[in-house]
């Protein structure tokens, strides 16, 4: 049986703190990872709402609520731009023939990049602000702009405006919504269907792939 994917990035959170926040929010830019659950959970942490989490920094236990929120929101914010600025790099090094031939592993189609190369020669630097402070599309921004060469000194600020509002404000919901946090997490179990639903695409592409190559070999 299939274990909860919100489960684990909730236990993963609820026992490592800052630091399950920081690396999860770091992949999060680069992949979908569940950035929402994570910085909702992270808020709830931070509130009390749990007897058995901790908000734990250089083993140091920070008891104030108001302080825990700043501590997993920072930790958020850090983690988001570092995984863009990794992201920018893949995309900026790696090029287009890179993701071409390995992008289905970051979730990165031809027809994703299209479309994001598309945001920026419309948009520009509103597409980075704008797109890593939305759930979601956020994942499916930093590699493209590296891919079509934006330049890091742009970037970089603009990353970091995109993911301050993103982290504290779902961190502030979860810090908010405290004792209540079995609603909102049974709320996003379409989580989970997702991601099961993805990797049976993804499964399904490759042998369909595999086969066709077979095909063509054969003839």
């Amino acid at each position: 049986m299939l274990a909860s994917v919100t489960g684990s990035v909730t236990s993963f959170v609820g026992d490592h703190g800052v630091y399950a926040v920081f690396v999860l929010m770091l992949l999060s830019a680069v992949i979908p990872a569940a950035s929402e659950v994570v910085m909702l959970y992270a808020g709830a942490v931070a509130a009390g709402a749990f007897a058995d989490a901790q908000v734990i920094l250089f083993g140091h236990e920070i008891q104030s609520g108001g302080w825990a929120y700043v501590a997993m929101s920072a930790a958020g914010v850090i983690g988001c731009f570092f995984g863009a600025l990794a992201g920018w790099a893949i995309g900026a090094f790696g090029g287009r023939p890179l993701l071409e031939r390995h992008g289905r592993w970051l979730h990165v189609t031809p027809a994703k990049l299209d479309r994001a190369e598309g945001w920026f020669d419309r948009y520009g630097g509103w597409t980075v602000a704008v797109g890593l402070s939305v759930p979601v599309v956020r994942s499916f921004v930093a590699i493209p702009a590296g891919v079509v060469r934006f330049a890091l000194r742009r970037f970089a600020p603009l990353a970091l405006i995109g993911c301050i509002p993103f982290c504290f404000g779902l961190a502030g919901i979860g810090y908010a919504v405290g004792s209540n946090w079995s609603n909102v997490h049974d709320a996003f179990r379409y989580v989970d269907w997702a991601v099961v639903a993805g990797a049976l695409c993804l499964v399904l592409y490759l042998v369909l792939k595999r086969r066709s190559s077979r095909l063509k070999a054969r003839a």
